[in-house]
């Protein structure tokens, strides 16, 4: 028994000792420097060569690199400390080593903008044509941060540095410093005469990367240099759709003075209006719309820009478009107008912004030349409506349609009134419970006065008529005697 114990308890020890030396095998790989060796790296950024001397004296390994491969002198040189770098190279540490992300100490220098430890490195023998492991050399490494020192340093004192190399991605310098917005390294760069048109691997060329980042001085500096304001990616994006994408209303504006093509269409058929609609900026569709882009272009889906609002409810934007007049009959791929779309949608007040937008777009057909400088185009809207002086004529119609009218009559007022089918499916999309009828009466009849007071029409007398043509005299007879006797009413109906 007390043998067995002994055996286990034997067994118990060899066990924790393989375990206490497997965790102490993990601990020292993934230490990777001696504490020594830490200290000596945090001296070299912190530029104390007294300290780094001490441990130099100490015979501490001045090549240890940490679990990134870093050595002393990358982050010296990454931090500007001359005297470092210089006491690292008194000590021969190799001048070349790459991190593990492909940089070496002159890279880091040009990362971070110092010239003086670049110039000493470049003095002490380091390749200048070293890339990193996404393929930027010097040049990149300057153009992308901004250092215009460096940057003039290396595209004048140094011969075999190639200007218009790229890197993995294909990305020259000048499309880095127009990425990250950096103009006056972008003028530089502009002089010496690199291809404008250079595009990269996605097919953006450097005024792309401006305008997607939003960068108006780099924009600015592209264009007075000649660059090709239609230029198009990979899929077919312009500037103007980056400018749309994001919302920049003075880039937009810009791209367009400067002559850019506005309808042009991306890979999936998308205009910027298209995009700007989807993005849900209203002063961006304005600025398009004020420039007369064509607002019936279909997308990939069969969509024009009025679908999309539509379909997201969006009734400003909406607005604009259907004041400057569109084609409502368009359909998508799944056979739906925008109405459609926004009935499926219960966009309730946007349905019936386009229901009101159809019967004026007649209306003006058959009665009115476009005139911008008219009455009604100066007024047009096709909002709801909450003015006070239609307040008494609503409050009429909301009791007409709650209290008068039976359930099948507000579609024979709306058959009169010379409403379609369309527009009657798109009203009655929206279910309000067992007496919907009344609800979609009364959106009808304020869609119908929308009609008569763009027309300068007579609103109860419109009422009358309508009421008598469906056969109800006595509702007519009645709500004209209400009216009248109303002090407050607009535009009595005396004559009947």
């Amino acid at each position: 028994m007390q043998e067995t114990f002994s055996r286990n308890s034997d067994y118990f020890l060899l066990l924790l000792s393989i375990t206490t030396y497997c965790i102490a095998c993990l601990v020292f790989s993934c230490a990777s420097v001696l504490h020594s060796e830490k200290e000596f790296h945090e001296a070299a950024k912190r530029n104390d060569i007294v300290r780094m001397q001490e441990l130099i004296r100490t015979r501490v390994n001045v090549k240890a690199k940490n679990n990134t491969d870093r050595t002393a002198l990358h982050w010296a040189a990454g931090a500007g400390n001359e005297q470092a770098v210089r006491l690292l190279l008194d000590h021969e540490v190799p001048v070349d080593d790459k991190d593990s992300f492909g940089m070496n100490a002159l890279l880091l220098s040009a990362w971070f903008g110092h010239l003086r430890v670049l110039q000493i490195l470049v003095n002490a023998g380091a390749k200048i044509n070293c890339v990193d492991k996404n393929g930027r050399n010097l040049l990149h490494c300057a153009a992308q941060r901004g250092h215009i020192k460096v940057m003039e340093f290396i595209m004048e004192d140094l011969e075999d540095v190639h200007v218009d190399k790229t890197d993995k991605g294909k990305n020259t310098a000048l499309h880095l410093a127009a990425k990250n917005g950096h103009p006056t390294v972008l003028q530089k760069i502009v002089e010496i005469g690199l291809d404008l048109e250079e595009k990269n691997m996605e097919g953006l060329t450097a005024l792309h990367l401006a305008v997607e980042g939003g960068h108006y001085d780099c924009m600015k500096v592209l264009l007075e240099a000649g660059c090709d304001v239609n230029a198009q990616t990979q899929k077919a994006m312009t500037c103007l759709h980056y400018a749309a994408l994001h919302g920049y209303e003075d880039m937009a504006r810009i791209l367009i003075d400067a002559g850019i093509y506005i309808d042009a269409v991306n890979h999936q058929n998308a205009s910027a209006v298209h995009i700007a609609v989807l993005q849900n900026f209203p002063a961006i569709v304005k600025l398009l719309i004020d420039t007369e882009c064509n607002l019936d272009i279909p997308d990939y889906r069969q969509q024009t820009p009025l679908h999309i609002a539509a379909e997201h409810g969006r009734q400003d934007i909406a607005e604009m478009i259907l004041i400057a007049g569109v084609n409502l009959k368009l359909i998508d791929k799944q056979g739906k107008t925008s109405l459609d779309v926004a009935a499926r949608g219960n966009h309730i007040n946007l349905a019936d912004m386009i229901i009101k937008a159809d019967r004026f777009y007649k209306w003006e057909k058959d009665n009115l030349n476009s005139d911008s400088d008219s009455w009604v185009a100066k007024h047009l809207t096709f909002k709801q409506d909450h003015k006070l002086e239609t307040q008494h004529i609503r409050s009429v119609m909301w009791r007409l349609a709650t209290k008068y009218l039976k359930p099948s009559e507000w579609k024979q007022l709306a058959h009169y009134w010379k409403f379609t089918d369309a527009h009657i499916r798109a009203i009655e999309q929206q279910w309000a419970g067992t007496k919907s009828y009344r609800e979609h009466g009364h959106r009808m009849l304020l869609i119908w006065l929308h009609g008569v007071i763009m027309a300068g029409e007579n609103p109860i007398k419109g009422l009358y008529e309508g009421l008598v043509g469906i056969c109800r005299r006595d509702l007519a007879e009645s709500i004209r005697k209400k009216a009248n006797a109303e002090s407050t009413s607009p535009r009595k109906c005396t004559a009947m």
